[in-house]
């Protein structure tokens, strides 16, 4: 199935949002560009016992899938790679809004749901993904540093999640007061939040000065659209 053939964001029953449904995009694009901006996804798994999780994982976007990996030791991604039914979501905080009230205080956020289950990947497929992830998070670090071993590459699963079932939910104007709190002698109006990279820090067992990678310096996070 094609990007285009896809349903759009929050347009099937499991995806439609109910509570502010007026933050709720139908873009795709939009979706992808969130997922593109983030590193960390949370992704859900119950175990044996019925216990739920939510695991924190580093991802990379392929198209219309979301790639991740973990452990092969892991019982938690055992249960993904078997095909268990999962959430994996997307949040980037952009700001603190701040209105006369704290009841209708909140936050600038942009984020993704994706619903589904996981796919494992073998051979090419898992060799891409790892390269992949790798530039995704660490950008032009795959052509410098060595890649993994066998024994490395056993140890870990890779996973995909299809991205046919999402939901995009964008929070991004100012105070909504009530109108008898918008006389009260207080600030009101919305703190945005940024991500950025600090300072490379030399490793303390580098056995000579190295010097810091152009493509390193050349980090950035963006700026919400």
């Amino acid at each position: 199935m094609t990007t285009s053939e896809l349903p759009a964001p929050g347009t099937t029953d499991r995806t439609t949002v109910r509570r502010l449904a007026e933050k709720t995009i139908n873009d795709r694009g939009t979706g992808y560009s969130i997922l593109d901006a983030g590193f960390v996804a949370h992704v859900s798994v119950v175990d044996e016992s019925g216990q739920p999780y939510v695991v924190p994982v580093g991802y990379a976007r392929d198209g219309d899938r979301v790639l991740f990996h973990g452990s092969t030791g892991s019982r938690l991604f055992r249960g993904l790679a078997d095909g268990q039914s999962t959430c994996l979501t997307v949040t980037l905080l952009d700001g603190m809004v701040l209105a006369r009230s704290t009841f209708e205080s909140s936050m600038q956020y942009r984020g993704v749901m994706a619903l589904g289950s996981c796919s494992v990947l073998e051979g090419a497929d898992k060799d891409r993904a790892l390269e992949l992830i790798t530039e995704h998070l660490l950008p032009g670090r795959w052509a410098e540093a060595r890649h993994p071993s066998q024994k490395e590459r056993a140890a870990t699963l890779v996973l995909a999640l299809n991205l046919d079932e999402i939901s995009v939910k964008v929070s991004d104007g100012p105070p909504e007061d009530e109108d008898e709190d918008v006389s009260r002698p207080i600030w009101a109006g919305v703190v945005p939040l940024r991500e950025s990279f600090g300072d490379p820090v030399d490793a303390p067992d580098l056995v000579e000065p190295f010097p810091v990678p152009a493509y390193v310096k050349a980090w950035r996070r963006p700026a919400p659209a």
